[in-house]
């Protein structure tokens, strides 16, 4: 057994785990796993930078990390930054905080790179069942980019596209400072019609058709499975590997649109974070269901973070 940890710093929330990996086995025992929405990406597609404001959510959440890192022993860590540092002019001072925070320097992954170890951490342990057909299409639905892979032992071809939650939000559903509640039928349409492009992007380079199993990733993905579940409460067990209709998604993609801020906060699963971006990640979500025709989404709770451990393990 090896310790490690591995940190995912997105465009909406950093998340940390620390593990015991036995890579013989391919086993991997959770100690520590945690996530806070710092919202890094606030503002990055508007303006091309970090705000300071969010850098500083974001480093306070570094410290709060780098003493249950400490804590635990762990022997290694890797900290790997997504779409919104990958994005911005002034990425250099958030990997400067990081490295003065946590003694490592942030790698700024390509989408190609992201896609990767979302594969590894979804399908790692999947492998040997027999309820599952292969190929897979991993899709995690992050904050500022959605990433696509298909493959079957291995990845087989992946692409990254710009329509995460947070950036379909601010460049669709903000006006004058504020999220539209609940969002026109004409901002709807506008974030499909982006939503739809993306698609017609990713399906150049990745046969999205030819899957057999829809895998979904990341927390628009788990809260929308958390609500079909009707679940009191956030439950990490009882939303991984659940399954999800597509017609159960169309539903609450429409609740969700149709809802106010106060309507959204009120159901018990629901992460204040997510509140105001749900709705576009559910958009997200049904689009690529209809798109690739899957009935079913299964749910991982097992992402990129788990293939960040493995990658270090």
């Amino acid at each position: 057994m090896t310790r490690v940890a591995a940190i995912d710093c997105g465009t909406n929330s950093i998340r940390l785990l620390v593990a015991d990996a036995d890579p013989a086995t391919g086993e991997l025992v959770d100690l520590d796993r945690r996530m806070t929405i710092v919202r890094l990406g606030q503002g990055v597609d508007r303006t091309g930078r970090l705000a300071p404001d969010a850098l500083e959510r974001t480093f306070a959440a570094c410290r709060e990390y780098a003493r249950a890192v400490k804590d635990h022993g762990a022997e290694r860590l890797r900290f790997v930054a997504t779409s919104a540092s990958r994005d911005a002019e002034n990425r250099d001072e958030f990997v400067r905080g990081v490295l003065d925070i946590l003694g490592v320097e942030p790698e700024v992954i390509s989408g190609d790179q992201e896609a990767e170890f979302s594969f590894t951490g979804a399908t790692r342990e999947l492998t040997g069942r027999d309820d599952l057909d292969r190929p897979y299409l991993v899709v995690d639905i992050g904050g500022g980019s959605t990433e696509f892979v298909v493959g079957d032992d291995r990845v087989r071809a992946a692409r990254s596209v710009d329509i995460g939650c947070v950036r379909m939000t601010e460049r669709h559903l903000v006006r004058d400072g504020a999220v539209t509640d609940p969002p026109t039928g004409e901002q709807v349409a506008a974030i499909r019609a982006d939503i739809e492009a993306a698609l017609d992007l990713a399906e150049r380079s990745v046969p999205l058709r030819e899957a057999r199993t829809l895998v979904g990733l990341a927390g628009s993905v788990t809260t929308i499975a958390a609500i079909a579940q009707d679940l009191p409460a956030y439950d990490s067990e009882a939303i991984h590997h659940s399954r999800v209709s597509v017609d159960r998604v169309r539903e609450i993609t429409g609740r969700l649109l149709s809802s106010t801020h106060a309507e959204r906060a009120a159901i018990p699963s629901m992460h204040p974070g997510r509140v105001d971006v749900i709705g576009a990640g559910a958009l997200v979500l049904l689009a690529i269901m209809e798109r690739t025709g899957a009935a079913e989404v299964v749910v991982s709770e097992h992402d990129i973070l788990d293939g960040i451990a493995w990658s270090v393990a």
